[in-house]
Formats: C-alpha cells, sequence, structure tokens
C-alpha cells in the first residue's frame, strides 16, 4: 500500500540584517540561543560602504554565513517601472521591492518564525508581512532589553556600534533614504561626497517626469549644499543637542542622534522598520 502520508514542514527560524545596530545586537543574542536561525540581508545595491563592512564583520563574529537576499531587479529597473516616481514616505516602493520582495520569496510558503529586533524601550510596532506563515517575534521586548542593553551587547561581542554612527548617520539603508535629517544630508555631503551627487542626480531628473521631487521636504540638494545653508543646519543642530541636553529626558531619541528640526514633520521621527533597525 502506497504511503500518501505529507512530510510536515520543517519550522525555520529567520532574522533579517539591516546594518543596522539594533539587528544586529539581536544576531548576536540569539545565536548561542537559537541555533539553526538563518541570518539574511536585503542588498539594495544602494548602501553605504560602511554598512557591507559592518555586516561583513558580523558575519565573522556569527561565524555562520549572512545570505544576500539581492533583488533580481535593481533600484533603477523599479525606478523605470514607476516612471522616474522616486520612492518617498507617501510611496514606499523601494521597501516594497527592494526589501519585503526579496524576503517573502526567500522565505516561501513553509511555517517561519521572523525575530525583529525592536526594544522594550520603543513604542512602534512595525509592519514585515502580513504572509500567514510568518510569525514575528520580538526577543528584546520580550525580554526587556533597551538602548543601553543592545550597546552593552555590541561593545562585548567586538563588533561596536555601526561605523556610519562615528559621522553622524543615525540609520541603515540606502545613502539617500528620504528619512534623513537636514543634519545628516550635510553629513553625507561632506563624507561621501560622491553619494551625495548621486541623490542630487536622481532628485534634479524628475523634471523629465513630471513635478520637481525633494528628497528632503522642499528644498533641492543642490540648495542644501551651499556653505551658508550647511552653516545654518548646522547651527541649528547644535542648537537642537543644547536644548536635548537640558531636558533629555522628554527629548525623542532620533532628535538626539540626527539632528531633527522643530520644523521636521513627525514621519521622520518613525522611519522605515525593516530598513532602520
Amino acid at each position: 500500500m502506497t504511503d500518501t502520508t505529507e512530510t510536515p514542514v520543517p519550522l525555520r527560524h529567520v532574522l533579517s540584517l539591516s546594518g543596522g545596530k539594533d539587528s544586529a545586537a539581536l544576531a548576536i543574542y540569539l545565536r548561542d540561543r537559537v541555533p539553526d536561525v538563518e541570518y539574511i540581508f536585503h542588498d539594495t545595491d544602494k548602501e553605504l560602504d560602511e554598512t557591507y563592512a559592518y555586516i561583513a564583520r558580523l558575519e565573522a563574529i556569527l561565524g555562520k554565513p549572512i545570505v544576500r537576499t539581492s533583488p533580481s531587479d535593481t533600484f533603477d529597473h523599479w525606478l523605470r517601472v514607476y516612471r522616474g516616481m522616486l520612492p518617498s514616505n507617501h510611496r514606499r516602493w523601494c521597501t516594497r521591492m527592494l526589501k519585503l520582495k526579496p524576503f517573502e520569496a526567500y522565505v516561501g510558503d513553509g511555517p517561519v518564525i521572523n525575530y525583529v529586533g525592536l526594544r522594550a524601550d520603543e513604542d512602534r510596532t512595525g509592519y514585515i508581512s502580513t504572509k500567514p506563515n510568518i510569525t514575528a517575534v520580538y526577543p528584546f521586548q520580550e525580554d526587556g532589553l533597551v538602548r543601553a542593553d543592545i550597546i552593552r551587547i555590541l561593545e562585548e561581542s567586538g563588533l561596536g556600534l555601526p561605523p556610519y554612527m562615528e559621522w553622524g548617520r543615525s540609520r541603515s539603508g540606502c545613502f539617500f533614504c528620504f528619512y534623513q535629517q537636514k543634519i545628516e544630508w550635510v553629513r553625507l555631503l561632506e563624507t561621501h561626497p560622491r553619494l551625495y551627487a548621486i541623490a542630487q542626480e536622481y532628485e534634479e531628473k524628475t523634471v523629465e517626469f513630471g513635478e520637481q521631487f525633494y528628497w528632503n521636504k522642499n528644498e533641492t540638494l543642490r540648495e542644501l549644499a551651499q556653505p551658508e545653508r550647511i552653516a545654518d543646519i548646522k547651527a541649528k543642530h547644535e542648537a537642537n543637542l543644547v536644548k536635548a541636553k537640558a531636558s533629555r529626558r522628554n527629548a525623542p531619541l532620533v532628535q538626539i542622534l540626527g539632528g531633527l528640526e522643530p520644523e521636521d514633520p513627525p514621519h521622520l521621527r518613525d522611519g522605515c522598520l525593516i530598513c532602520s533597525i
């Protein structure tokens, strides 16, 4: 008689790495707790060199490969598909096509536990996938770990914080991420002028497809790069730091680290979970 019993699909454990501090700390945290976890990195081909270097160092510390789930179609491909419409907080096709789509393709249809690096001191939840076979788990929140714990994990492992934080960038993700604050654009210009020029070129080409698009609210990158404007942004940033230090208990972390200006819209405080953890 033929055995028609189906072999059960094994449960997989997956952690998406963004190149940021929290997901890196979670990978180290889970290393001995969940030995069979699969580490993956969604490479958009628009990351900072510092991010690639950080992922490589993390891979050595973990002692197992980090799978690159690079999308089959590049950012420039999807930019053409969307008729030159650059992504923004209102139309985040970059997240959908370069992060979530490769993630879901990698996961497939079998049962998966997806580990997410949200901390216990963060009051937000993140959309990762609506696929019914994926269950999101938040170890840091479950175990009560806050930012200080994440820094301790990174320091004790020898990995440390992502190197881009040394020059003032607060998040991982594409170098032209529209969630950057003004001071971060200035620092990108000063640290990676070639990448700033590429971002500016993307911005200025949008007029060929219709209305002018601005990576940063209603100010072009060409205007932002003017010496007097840079000086103004730096002065405001320093003033924010002084103000935040005086009332640190109530200061949002993104304002302290990233230089959020008082007039900046609330969406800059949230960012994109899968890109910035």
